[in-house]
């Protein structure tokens, strides 16, 4: 609508077709994604299995009328496999992953703990010590991935006693798999932490949603009682 006859030509002659895109944001999961290629009515031919979990790359993805969702699901996967060998390539030697697909897992619980870039590396810094000291991860993203279905918005103590393959809580080291889609972002904080010392975190309750990082359980319990008594004051306003 609205082009001239030049236009309309132009693109006739240069062969140009109209592309359509899907977004697929950081900290999806495999399934989400296919939720949504499924029902896509640009899209043609049988839903592909869902790929593994991490599997695919965070991003816009342009394509045409009439691409089959196969071969769709093939670019979003190839798009993730040239990013994960290119960081995984530029890896330092002295790190606790062993392989491509621990870093995808590692990127994956760094992306779902922070919504902040700049803070990244430094969760991936907590957890890198974390695994090299042979300290539980602890870290709750993991445990939600483990209840699925059955998570209703707040974790309980049940949650965090209950073992699952998934509870960083009751088993050390990385879970089996990643929890999410890892942006790219993420993978590379995964393989470039911040090593600062700091062994813990928990949210300052900020809206930016940022944490304060302590390297002392002690420290740690000051700050959490600080983000516990001011979620009650903000509870308490009218």
């Amino acid at each position: 609508a609205g082009m001239s006859m030049r236009e309309v030509m132009e693109q006739l002659t240069e062969g140009r077709a109209i592309e359509y895109s899907i977004t697929f944001p950081e900290g999806w999961t495999s399934f989400k994604i296919m939720e949504r290629v499924g029902p896509n009515e640009v899209l043609v031919g049988d839903i592909p299995a869902i790929p593994l979990e991490g599997a695919i790359l965070p991003n816009t993805y342009s394509f045409q009328r009439g691409t089959t969702r196969e071969a769709f699901v093939k670019l979003i996967t190839d798009a993730q496999t040239r990013v994960v060998k290119e960081i995984w390539d530029s890896r330092a030697v002295d790190l606790p992953l062993k392989s491509p697909e621990e870093l995808v897992i590692l990127a994956s619980i760094v992306e779902k703990e922070t919504g902040l870039t700049s803070e990244q590396p430094e969760i991936s810094g907590v957890f890198m010590r974390r695994l090299q000291q042979g300290m539980k991860l602890q870290t709750d993203p993991t445990v939600i991935y483990g209840i699925g279905d059955q998570y209703d918005g707040n974790i309980r103590r049940i949650h965090l006693t209950t073992d699952t393959p998934y509870n960083t809580y009751t088993r050390r080291g990385l879970p089996p798999t990643a929890i999410a889609l890892p942006s790219e972002s993420a993978l590379r904080s995964a393989l470039q932490p911040r090593i600062t010392g700091d062994l813990f975190f928990v949210a300052t309750g900020d809206a930016d949603g940022s944490h304060r990082f302590s390297k002392t359980y002690a420290e740690h319990r000051i700050a959490v009682r600080a983000m516990l008594e001011r979620q009650a004051r903000e509870r308490g306003r009218p």
